[in-house]
């Protein structure tokens, strides 16, 4: 077995999604159009990753996503844990694991400061024991009307344990996701909407980011806000949700999701839960 860096050459990104239809038959946006947007055109930079070959044949295949955010109360950068898929000849094997260590090793390498990821309750466990992650808290997922931030206030970087930093570029790059493309709304409260469909009639995924930072992207992309709308994230606590938000109960969420962290050098330490401001345009959820 040979162990290369992730290619973003037209073929490259055709064998991954080539392997992603193998492993997941019912994920159809992981087309090479996609691939090329979220490996090879982020202002953050490309993906770190690796894969691992048998001969010729591609058997699996682990990315991180490069992106910048405050890290107790620190501007660093960072990686999100994203794509991995293991061919199901080569199952079995440790291969994700061994992709892991080598994308972690060179990330720590170039400067990264840590990892971040949402993992589904049967692949955290993986997580946290094979490569050492530490769970932060399971996400919440709501459901309401109006700001899911009732209560902003004149928050700081000092006050975040977690945070994604976002400007006019990389929150450009992040919703012209070729599978899936948000519309921003200015929503008050010092803040910015970012709202996409959800594929259930009436109801649109909905994260908030600060303005400041932000210049053109600040005044919206055109559109109205919608009126029901779906959070998955963390709030900073004492950021209280909005009156007109409740929480989904358990038993019709499909799979409990959880922010898991892993430090990349001694200086990076675990993330606390109360600090931290998370929501989907952080990860992949929609």
């Amino acid at each position: 077995m040979e162990f290369r860096a992730t290619q973003f050459s037209e073929g490259m990104l055709a064998a991954y999604s080539n392997l992603f239809r193998i492993c997941f038959p019912g994920a159809s946006g992981l087309t090479a159009t996609y691939l090329k947007w979220l490996y090879a055109d982020n202002p953050a930079g490309n993906v770190v990753g690796f894969d691992a070959w048998e001969g010729d044949e591609l058997a699996a295949h682990y990315v991180c996503i490069p992106a910048e955010a405050v890290v107790h109360g620190v501007a660093r950068r960072v990686l999100l844990s994203l794509n991995t898929a293991t061919h199901p000849k080569f199952q079995g094997k440790g291969l994700f694991t061994k992709l892991a260590a080598l994308t972690y090793e060179r990330a720590a390498a170039e400067g990264f400061h840590a990892v971040y990821g949402v993992a589904n309750d049967n692949s955290t466990p993986g997580f946290l024991r094979k490569l050492g992650f530490s769970l932060v808290s399971p996400l919440d997922a709501k459901i309401g009307i109006g700001n899911i931030s009732s209560q902003y206030g004149d928050r700081q970087a000092s006050d975040f344990s977690f945070r994604r930093i976002w400007n006019d570029d990389n929150l450009a790059w992040r919703i012209a996701n070729p599978v899936r493309r948000y519309q921003i709304a200015p929503c008050g409260n010092a803040l910015v909407g970012a709202w996409a469909p959800t594929g259930k009639p009436l109801l649109s995924a909905w994260a908030e980011v600060p303005a400041d930072g932000l210049g053109k992207l600040a005044e919206g992309s055109g559109g109205g806000a919608p009126l029901f709308r779906l959070h998955l994230g963390l709030r900073p606590a004492g950021t209280r949700a909005g009156s007109m938000w409740v929480d989904i109960p358990k038993r019709f969420r499909p799979s409990p999701l959880n922010l898991i962290f892993l430090g990349l050098n001694e200086g990076s330490h675990a993330i606390e839960r109360e600090g931290v401001e998370l929501g989907q345009l952080d990860f992949d959820a929609f």
